[in-house]
C-alpha cells in the first residue's frame, strides 16, 4: 500500500513539476503586470505566483479534467483581488497610473485573453461593469491624461 502511495505522490509531482515547467513564466510575467513590479525585481508578484501555484498543487488530485491553468490564474487573480490592490500602488509604466481592479480586468482580457463574461464570473463582477472598467483603462492606457506644463517651460519669459 505505502509503495502504491508511493508511486501516485511521483506521478502527481512529475505532473506538476511539467505544469510548472511550462505555465510558471506567462504566470509570473500576468503577477508582475497585476503588482506593477518592475520583471527584474517583483517580490510581490513571486508571492502571488507562490500562493497561486501551492493552492493548485495542493488540490491536484481533484483537478482531472479541469485546465490547472485555469485554476492558478484564477487563484492568482482572486488573491490579488482580494488583499494586494489594498496594500499596493503600482510604481509606474503604463499600467502604473490604473487603478488595481483595472490592471485585473485589463490583464485578464488582454494579456491573458479571457473572455468578458468570465471574467466577470472570476471576479463576482456583472458582465457591464467588466466592460466599463475595461473601456475605462483602455482609454487611460491608451491616451494617458495630461499633466501640467514642464516648470522651465511656465516660468519662461517670451522672447
Amino acid at each position: 500500500m505505502r509503495q502504491r502511495q508511493a508511486l501516485q505522490d511521483a506521478r502527481r509531482a512529475r505532473e506538476f513539476e511539467a505544469f510548472v515547467a511550462g505555465a510558471a513564466g506567462r504566470l509570473l510575467r500576468a503577477a508582475t503586470l497585476l503588482t506593477g513590479e518592475p520583471s527584474d525585481d517583483n517580490p510581490r508578484a513571486r508571492k502571488l505566483l507562490t500562493a497561486a501555484l501551492g493552492r493548485t498543487y495542493a488540490s491536484w488530485d481533484r483537478l482531472r479534467g479541469e485546465d490547472p491553468y485555469d485554476c492558478a490564474r484564477k487563484d492568482l487573480a482572486v488573491r490579488f483581488a482580494r488583499g494586494a490592490w489594498r496594500q499596493h500602488r503600482a510604481r509606474g509604466g503604463a499600467l502604473g497610473r490604473l487603478s488595481p481592479q483595472e490592471r485585473l480586468v485589463l490583464v485578464l482580457r488582454l494579456f491573458e485573453g479571457v473572455g468578458e463574461e468570465q471574467t466577470a464570473s472570476l471576479l463576482g463582477l456583472p458582465a457591464e461593469r467588466v466592460r466599463t472598467v475595461h473601456a475605462r483603462a483602455m482609454a487611460l492606457v491608451l491616451h494617458p491624461p495630461r499633466g501640467p506644463a514642464p516648470a522651465d517651460l511656465r516660468g519662461a519669459a517670451p522672447a
